[in-house]
């Protein structure tokens, strides 16, 4: 029988997976938040409901040529983070003091509404160049992992 996956490998794959579900042309990325090993919401990034899906012709970031990690506002879709915020608070589920599993690190819009959400811990699997959120999280003494799988 094969062993059972750990908790970060398990909710980590459920990012990966949610992130499947991703509209964006450029990056697909999921997002887990979890409280007491209870999945209480999930997201990924692309445009809002009935909106049309960006494609190389309506991609803001495409269009403009804005580098990644920069002009988060120069683009049509949410983020994963965001969505994953969203859904709890449209289903009247507390955030606060959970950890949310993200397959890209947050960039410093999104580490801001995770702060402000109470989110107490980010575990992400690929790094995100964005220097003020790495400053934010530090400074508001957020617990960070950098996820890598457990060695069978």
């Amino acid at each position: 029988m094969a062993e059972r996956p750990g908790w970060d490998d398990y909710f980590m794959k459920i990012a990966e997976d949610v992130a499947t579900r991703a509209t964006c042309i450029r990056r697909r990325v999921g997002a887990v938040i979890v409280k007491d090993k209870w999945i209480i919401s999930t997201g990924y990034n692309g445009v809002p409901t009935k909106i049309t899906h960006c494609t190389e012709e309506t991609c803001l970031r495409t269009k403009y040529n804005v580098p990644s990690g920069e002009r988060h506002e120069l683009c049509r879709g949410l983020h994963a983070e965001q969505n994953a915020i969203i859904q709890a608070a449209l289903h009247g589920v507390s955030i606060n003091g959970a950890v949310i599993y993200v397959t890209t690190q947050p960039c410093s819009i999104c580490t801001k509404m995770l702060i402000n959400s109470g989110i107490k811990k980010f575990i992400y699997r690929e790094p995100y160049k964005d220097p003020l959120s790495e400053e934010m999280i530090l400074e508001a003494g957020i617990e960070i992992v950098i996820y890598s799988p457990r060695s069978s």
